[in-house]
């Protein structure tokens, strides 16, 4: 019971993880195409917060994976990792429920 808990609350910050990467690609779009402006102090802000968040994580990912220009793919591969870690504790804990 103790162990499906935990993996409940690893999925709820998963969770959180995702969307703060979904929030930041967006903001990140509305960027580049002059939508918003980093001038604001707002949109600076939330800039700001959103890559001070993100980038512990993403900054392993960008030094193992190579070189591929302008697009950057270390977001995309974080959701699938985060994903993959999701399914594995699952299995994980439905195997010691069964158990």
């Amino acid at each position: 019971m103790f162990l499906y808990t935990l993996i409940s609350m690893i999925n709820y910050l998963v969770n959180i993880i995702v969307i703060v990467v979904i929030v930041q690609f967006v903001l990140g779009l509305l960027i580049a195409f002059n939508v918003v402006n980093m001038h604001n102090n707002a949109v600076a802000a939330i800039w700001k917060a959103l890559n001070a968040i993100l980038e512990p994580l993403l900054r392993p990912i960008r030094r193992i994976m190579p070189d591929t220009g302008q697009i950057d793919f270390s977001p995309m591969v974080l959701i699938v990792g985060l994903n993959l870690l999701m399914i594995l504790l699952s299995g994980i804990a439905a195997s010691s429920a069964g158990a």
